[in-house]
């Protein structure tokens, strides 16, 4: 067994005892859900948002409240250590450990019932927060108060271990003071239904027989024996988060066993259940933005701001928004800001617009009362406010991995301060980071006085680590000082831990060792965190990747200095990618909810093959590859993921490895060189089309394949559009040249768009020349890994390309997966060539070339539904299609925000069929079929055309159809 080592050796000795396989084979025969001890399931739970990296036992997928309890039972049996985990993006190491980890997120995620009128909620502990809140919202005007940035994905179970807060904390406080009840079970198999608890009930619990007896008494000795302490050294504070919440056991708290443990980190017990408190939520809100002179300034005003009892407070610094600029995040937004260098977003509520508006209006004129007024904007716009909202909300992203910088880590990320004290702390804080030519931008909750940064640790050299840690006990004697709390939000895990004694002193120590003891006595829930931890300067996941893996890669990988090991230390673990709703990344997370097949379950793969302790075999690794399987390359992850995660381009350099001397199946050339075998039936397309749709011809062509059953193969044209245009008599010969290059889906399948194009062009005055013999079909090259492939045949269509972009000629496609080729793998693939660079600028896709012109088209004023493909929204400009079709009158919808789930070749290929049609039942399929049949249907990736066709019955047009179609209706039909 190859296990991670630490500095105190003592996860690594215990685990190193356990009968992995044994404990394995009982797991399997008394759980009804996924028992998962192979290296890959392994890899992709080693780490969560934080710097370290614990290697796990194994990782179970409970499917049932009665799953968990078995699991603990027999993990009880072999002497394992537990891990109860949830969403996975804790940022103090909390969510990782060398345990049997138990991913609650899969399927123990129901909302079991709601209580309108009483005002709370039965959950189980793997249900996301959103998937709770927006419901209650909608139907009741509730909601569940903390609301962390990762709402869209954090679970309520990881939420009661960090005691979460959020942006409208300022209002509803942690998620501790929003629990009523919890039921839980201990290591030991005890199972309690704990929360207040009276002074009669809890003379009651105390002498019942067993463990409950003792578990309550023993609360009650530890609270008796530290009754001064308790009342005297936990700061009174909005966001004292570190260390385990003792004064809910005060007799003034109700002896709130179930509070006293929320913020435990599962080193206590395991949550099963939580009932919790709902709070009513304003019908409407109003958003102030002031604008100071820097963030010192702007935390001054915050006890005048805080009087007028706003929903959220939150501030920002300049740093945040040059960050911002440079990694051209939210660029369109930052312009909404008013002057100033430090801002205050200021969110206030009412029952009704007026109300809240009044409510803003009121501060605003008090703060222009005041000794420095700020500038001051008030937002009326939703679609502002949202915009807002989202640089905020961006801000981990937006301070990783900047362009020119250290990478930055968490570790210092959110201490908290009183409010009234914050503006001070934060000039020692910058003072601090000065002194340790350290560089963070500073944001976060100010109104509650949590202060978020991500600092440019060097967490590799061991001269970095002791800098490191020397910052870090100086920040936390300031914070100390200030009367603040190490941590406001995220807990403290690994990451501050060993710091709690200069917080609390010895003595709460102790008593917060007694606690997690009464609880765990064998102390196998979660160990070395909280209490007793491991340094928070081992098992540190920056380490070095192995030497004999550093082969020469097809692409450069130039925005991660030439390094494929560095491109995969991008995933910060955040988890956007495991967002079920208005989600473009993952598609297949949506369709499977497995870590597994998240963005960042990959890259975890893929960093830990490089690292060669939980994953043998290298690039050869069949985990690895397993892991990647239902990537469909739709680049949802470039678009969306905060740190710019390209999984599409991993997995394809990947793949070129993985099959490197290895046999390919038949499916990969067949659909990997798909332009080949088109352009061979497409000499005899009748005769072709006939052995492929025809039985038996068809059927054991997909069966040899490996296309699915159920698909239709699609069918070639009876001419290919090259073979028109050559041999078309009334060619424009006049009018400025335009390249309109013929992919090869376009060409062979559907000649019809590009023709369509044509007439388009031509009608603007074009002279439209076409490349003898078409351009090469590189995508379906890259997406299989045939990567030496794709650059023996991209480099000549670079070249013959090239030679017009030199002279400005406009270059046109067609096709958004292959135009994209040009604007994306093209640079990964020839980093320092002037071509590519030229090629970036000059290929167009329809879309935007006609949404740069100022033409005015003919009005066809119907109703559409437009589905763009991934790569055109996430690496080509998608607004582009969007202005086009409001230039012609189309009053038109989007039913999907990201992949249609065909992929190029994916939905095809039969292991993938089912995954594929899930993604696109999500949305995309529904939403056309209640289209009228007089509505467009319109997309123009050829993929999405054969998906929408395939589960709807409708042919969809690609948008040179739809504006060719709006000329001939004003030529009155004439083509």
């Amino acid at each position: 067994m190859n296990l991670l080592r630490t500095e105190s050796g003592k996860s690594s000795l215990a685990a190193s005892e356990i009968d992995r396989t044994g404990l394995a084979e009982r797991l399997r025969r008394n759980i009804a859900g996924e028992v998962r001890f192979d290296d890959g399931s392994r890899a992709i739970y080693s780490t969560d948002a934080s710097n370290y990296r614990h290697i796990p036992i194994g990782v179970v997928i409970p499917r049932s409240t009665d799953d968990v309890v078995a699991t603990v039972a027999v993990a009880r049996e072999f002497g394992a250590p537990i891990l109860a985990r949830g969403g996975g993006t804790s940022l103090a190491g909390q969510c990782c450990n060398v345990a049997v980890v138990m991913d609650m997120s899969k399927h123990v995620n129901r909302v079991l019932e709601v209580n309108a009128r009483e005002k709370w909620a039965r959950v189980e502990p793997g249900v996301v927060l959103d998937q709770l809140r927006v419901p209650i919202q909608r139907q009741h005007g509730l909601t569940f108060g903390p609301d962390p940035a990762t709402h869209t994905h954090c679970t309520l179970g990881g939420m009661i271990g960090n005691n979460s807060c959020g942006v409208h904390s300022v209002q509803a406080g942690r998620t501790s003071d929003n629990i009523h009840e919890l039921d839980v079970l201990t290591y030991d198999g005890t199972r309690l239904q704990v929360g207040e608890t009276p002074e009669d009930k809890l003379a009651r619990m105390i002498g019942s027989n067993g463990r409950t007896g003792e578990i309550y008494s023993g609360l009650q000795r530890l609270r008796d024996e530290n009754l001064q302490r308790i009342r005297t050294r936990f700061p009174q504070i909005p966001r004292r988060v570190s260390g385990y919440n003792l004064p809910d056991l005060l007799p003034e708290r109700g002896f709130h066993l179930a509070r006293a443990l929320v913020g435990s980190e599962a080193t206590c017990v395991t949550v099963l259940e939580a009932k919790v408190r709902l709070v009513h939520w304003p019908k409407r809100r109003a958003l102030v933005v002031l604008g100071y002179d820097d963030v010192f300034a702007a935390a001054s005003h915050l006890s005048e701001v805080l009087e007028h009892q706003p929903v959220a407070l939150e501030g920002i610094d300049d740093k945040l928004v040059h960050y911002m600029r440079v990694k051209h995040l939210h660029e369109k937004d930052i312009h909404l800001l008013p002057d100033g260098k430090g801002w205050l977003l200021v969110e206030m509520g009412g029952e009704s617009r007026d109300e809240a508006e009044s409510r803003a209006h009121d501060l605003m004129n008090a703060l222009r009362r005041s000794k420095d007024t700020p500038a001051m904007k008030l937002y009326d716009s939703t679609e502002e406010v949202e915009r807002i909202w989202e640089i905020r909300e961006s801000g981990l992203g937006a301070t990783a991995h900047v362009p020119g910088m250290h990478d930055t880590w968490p570790g210092w990320e959110d201490a908290a301060v009183p409010p009234v004290r914050l503006a001070d702390y934060l000039r020692d804080f910058r003072s601090l980071l000065n002194e340790f030519k350290y560089e963070a931008a500073l944001y976060g909750h100010f109104g509650d006085g949590c202060v978020h940064c991500r600092i440019d640790f060097d967490l590799e050299s061991e001269q970095g680590k002791e800098r490191y840690r020397a910052f870090t006990s100086r920040a936390a004697d300031l914070v100390v000082q200030y009367g603040g709390s190490l941590s406001g939000e995220h807990g403290d895990g690994q990451s501050r831990a060993d710091l709690l004694e200069k917080m609390y002193g010895p003595e709460l120590i102790d008593a917060f060792r007694d606690f997690k003891r009464i609880w765990d006595p064998d102390g196998k829930m979660n160990p070395g965190k909280v209490v007793d931890p491991n340094s928070r300067t081992a098992d540190l996941r920056v380490t070095p990747p192995l030497d004999d893996l550093q082969v020469r890669t097809h692409f450069q990988f130039p925005d991660d200095d030439g390094s494929f090991a560095s491109s995969t230390l991008r995933c910060v673990g955040v988890g956007k990618c495991r967002r079920t709703h208005d989600a473009f990344m993952c598609p297949s997370f949506v369709a499977t909810r497995d870590e597994k097949d998240s963005t960042r379950g990959r890259a975890r793969a893929l960093f830990e093959m490089l690292h060669g302790e939980s994953i043998h075999d290298g690039w050869q690794s069949r985990d690895v590859h397993d892991t990647l399987d239902l990537c469909l390359g739709c680049k949802g992850c470039k678009k969306e993921c905060p740190v710019d995660v390209d999984m599409a381009t991993y997995k394809a350099e990947f793949l070129s490895h993985y099959y490197d001397g290895r046999r390919r199946p038949l499916s990969h050339h067949v659909m990997g060189k798909v332009e080949r075998f088109a352009r061979l039936g497409s000499r005899f397309p009748g005769v072709a089309n006939f052995l492929s749709n025809t039985w038996p011809f068809g059927p054991l062509a997909k069966r040899i394949t490996g296309v699915a059953s159920a698909r239709r193969l699609p069918r070639l044209a009876r001419e290919s559009f090259s073979r028109w245009f050559e041999k078309r008599p009334d060619q424009r010969k006049q009018g400025e040249p335009l390249v309109l290059f013929p992919d090869a889906f376009n060409n062979y399948f559907f000649p019809g768009t590009l023709k369509a194009a044509v007439a388009v062009f031509e009608r603007m005055g074009y002279c439209v020349q076409v490349p003898g013999g078409g351009i090469p079909a590189i995508r379906p090259l890259i997406h299989y890994g045939f990567l030496q492939d794709a650059k023996k045949r991209l480099a000549p269509a670079v070249a013959y390309l090239d030679d017009f972009a030199r002279q400005g000629i406009p270059i046109i496609g067609m096709e958004p997966s292959e135009v994209s080729v040009f604007r994306d793998e093209l640079r990964g693939l020839y980093p320092d060539n002037d071509s590519t660079e030229r090629l970036r600028k000059g290929v167009k896709l329809f879309s935007e070339f006609l949404d740069e012109t100022e033409v005015e088209f003919p009005q066809l004023s119907r109703k559409a539904v437009f589905h763009g493909h991934c790569h055109q929204k996430a690496v080509l400009r998608s607004e582009a299609a969007r202005n086009v079709l409001r230039r012609i009158g189309l009053e038109f919808i989007e039913p999907e925000v990201g992949c249609c789930g065909m992929a190029g070749s994916f939905g095809y290929e039969r292991s993938h069929y089912d995954v594929s049609m899930s993604v696109a039942r999500q949305n995309l399929i529904p939403r056309i079929r209640e289209a009228g049949s007089d509505t467009l249907i319109i997309a123009d990736g050829f993929s999405c055309r054969e998906q929408i066709r395939h589960g709807t019955g409708r042919n969809a047009l690609h948008l040179a159809e739809v504006v060719a179609r709006s000329l001939q209706e004003q030529a009155g039909g004439r083509p």
